[in-house]
């Protein structure tokens, strides 16, 4: 099968929807799926088309890298913008024949994915990675609205609780197929009037993850924990939304019950690690945290497997990549509770859940760590890690996209009239790309 993926930010972008988009494509050229990935140029000295061997010498398998150019504006998180035409995109789909589209994004792209899903009568899925309005503060107009305490706040509370929520509903119900990563984020998108056929289709882990490197954790918890009894860990990229702030509130409080037998390891970057490094050492926990900036994907699980704990705090999540991989190295979770988050972590089982309360959040690290609780939490961690094996999820994957294929070749395209799509916020785009 011939499949199209299209994705607003990719390696070497940080972030879990490149993390999501490469390891499918990975495992689907494992399967002898010919995978073309469109992503953005990051500013690299490259061609416009790459083709990049990221599956191994065993198997011989390719995964072709189209990038296109993207428009000078950057986002905080150093994330690019994709023009509205994305002429790379049209231009291969010419020489190309494609089976399918698996769009990850509804904006940029997604509009882009519509229109050649109905030029060349292709199934368009969609992965429903992001809760978008939890976003919203990136965009330079909505920054300051947030902040406002005029109109531009309640223009912004609209923004987030109507205008996104709206777009992506009518996104959805363009599409032939939506992946939601988890079962509420399924009900979110069907309750807001998604009819499009929905299933829960998690990101997956590689087989690798499940390989522990035990020598390589011993050494790195020796290295870090600096004679203290615990190690704990967290991994984010560190913005707002993943909600870092609160765990050093927590680490502070943790300080005062725990006195310092413990260090917290911050893995990932961002625009706010100067504001937390700044908090640190006003909460005096300066010795107890410990930031390590990105660490290649593939050794995350080694840094993960040298912790006790692993400790999570966002609620911006529609799955939480990172708690899987979390199991997987054996490490229970201890995480605020939250859409995503819920899905995944079971309460005195894999990990604790808890309100969003330093108190309570806290209690749960320290009865996490009791004997009579620690191992069975760590046993059941690592059998809960099972399930997210990507190679069993792409099993799955391509028969969904079969499915996809049959239907459309067995109906006319679901997608509205053009008529019926000037009633719609992305009817201009759609108009847009006719012209050209």
């Amino acid at each position: 099968m011939r499949i199209a993926m299209l994705t607003n930010n990719y390696i070497p972008f940080i972030g879990g929807v490149p993390i999501s988009v490469e390891r499918q494509a990975k495992e689907l050229a494992k399967r002898g799926h010919r995978v073309t990935v469109f992503a953005p140029k990051y500013g690299q000295k490259e061609d416009a088309k790459q083709t990049v061997s990221q599956i191994g010498e065993k198997d011989g398998n390719n995964i072709d890298v189209i990038r296109y150019q993207t428009g000078t504006y950057k986002l905080e998180n150093g994330m690019v913008c994709p023009k509205v035409i994305i002429r790379e995109i049209l231009q291969d789909f010419e020489r190309k024949g494609f089976d399918c589209i698996h769009v990850h994004h509804p904006m940029f792209v997604g509009p882009v994915a519509l229109y050649l899903g109905k030029k060349y009568d292709l199934p368009v899925i969609y992965t429903y990675h992001t809760k978008y309005e939890d976003y919203l503060h990136y965009l330079r107009p909505f920054r300051s609205m947030e902040k406002s305490k005029t109109m531009g706040r309640e223009i912004f509370r609209l923004g987030k609780e109507k205008l996104v929520p709206k777009y992506i509903t009518w996104f959805t119900n363009q599409c032939d197929l939506v992946l939601a990563p988890t079962t509420s984020m399924q009900e979110i998108i069907t309750e807001r009037g998604t009819r499009t056929s929905t299933v829960i289709f998690p990101t997956g882990l590689e087989d690798s993850f499940y390989i522990q490197d035990q020598k390589k954790a011993e050494m790195l918890r020796k290295e870090y924990l600096g004679g203290r009894t615990h190690l704990f860990c967290t991994v984010s990229r560190l913005e707002k939304e993943k909600n870092s702030e609160f765990i050093l509130r927590g680490v502070a409080r943790l300080k005062e019950k725990m006195g310092n037998s413990f260090r917290v390891l911050f893995i990932g970057e961002g625009s706010m690690r100067n504001s937390l490094e700044q908090m640190t050492e006003g909460l005096g926990i300066s010795e107890e945290v410990l930031f390590l900036g990105n660490i290649e994907n593939e050794k995350i699980k080694n840094y993960i497997r040298a912790c006790d704990l692993f400790l999570f705090a966002s609620k911006s999540e529609t799955q939480g990549i990172v708690l899987a991989e979390a199991f997987a190295a054996g490490s229970p979770v201890v995480a605020v509770q939250a859409t995503g988050v819920e899905d995944i972590v079971v309460n005195g089982q894999n990990g604790y859940m808890t309100e969003e309360d330093i108190e309570e959040w806290t209690e749960k690290i320290i009865e996490a760590l009791r004997e009579e609780n620690y191992g069975k939490l760590k046993e059941q961690a690592q059998l809960d890690a099972v399930r997210f094996k990507a190679s069993r999820l792409a099993v799955y994957e391509e028969q969904l996209y079969e499915q996809c294929v049959r239907a459309k070749r067995e109906r006319k395209s679901v997608y509205e009239d053009e008529a019926g799509w000037t009633e719609h916020s992305g009817a201009f785009i759609y108009r847009i790309f006719k012209a050209s």
